[in-house]
């Protein structure tokens, strides 16, 4: 909580003061997630602060600019897209996650969403403040191929798989080839690319099926594999869709 009395100062300045450095440095420091007043971190260069309050400079601080991330998320069914955001903190993040970045604040700050799913879908999505990945994903979203699993009930008309393949329409507009395919008696394997909210379940719809469950494992080249549902991760440096 910020302090606002009169004898308070601005967290920057009386850092600046204590390190010394430039006040612009130190708010650096700050952004950056490297000062802790009283032994919590605080990100915010107008904080205020009381005399006697201790302040923190990790000796590891740096005044390298925070660099845009991306998050790779296991959506639970149920929840909406525009909430996502809500779950991404430090609790929520997968213990498996190996790309050493410290959670801040400002990470969950100007978040695109690039590939919404249905509110009863599951499975992967990404949110980027990278505007190069949002750009690929959301711009070139036509030649991103996507991966799902979805879980049917119903019979299928006769045909009906050829036809999920390649014959059916969506908005009055033929649809080009997708790959579909049995993975069990209840279970199909879609593989396509312009992947739009609903249209799976209109496929479905037109053959015969009811989707009872929709999970997407793969966008591009990154899978979901192991992310536990509920959870993310920081994309990997060496990661690319």
């Amino acid at each position: 909580m910020t302090n606002s009395t009169p004898n308070s100062a601005r967290l920057a300045k009386r850092l600046a003061d204590q390190v010394p450095c430039s006040r612009l440095e130190a708010e650096q420091y700050i952004a950056g997630g490297w000062v802790k007043v009283d032994g919590e971190v605080v990100e915010e260069a107008g904080y205020r602060i009381l005399p006697g309050q201790q302040i923190e400079l990790s000796a590891q601080a740096s005044l390298a600019p925070v660099t845009p991330v991306t998050m790779l998320m296991h959506k639970p069914a149920g929840v909406e897209a525009k909430t996502l955001w809500q779950h991404i903190h430090p609790e929520t993040l997968a213990a498996g996650d190996r790309s050493g970045l410290r959670f801040l604040k400002r990470h969950t700050t100007n978040l695109t969403l690039t590939d919404t799913l249905e509110t009863k879908a599951s499975g992967l999505v990404v949110l980027t403040q990278d505007w190069l990945i949002a750009r690929k994903l959301v711009d070139d979203a036509a030649k991103i191929e996507h991966e799902f699993i979805v879980e049917v009930a119903g019979n299928i008309v006769e045909n009906g798989l050829a036809l999920l393949n390649h014959g059916l329409k969506f908005n009055g507009k033929e649809l080009p080839p997708i790959k579909v395919s049995w993975q069990n008696e209840t279970r199909l394997r879609f593989a396509m690319k312009a992947a739009q909210p609903f249209l799976i379940t209109h496929m479905c719809e037109k053959v015969g099926l009811t989707v009872v469950a929709q999970k997407r494992i793969r966008i591009a080249r990154i899978p979901m594999s192991s992310l536990p549902e509920g959870q993310w991760r920081y994309l990997l440096g060496y990661e690319r869709f």
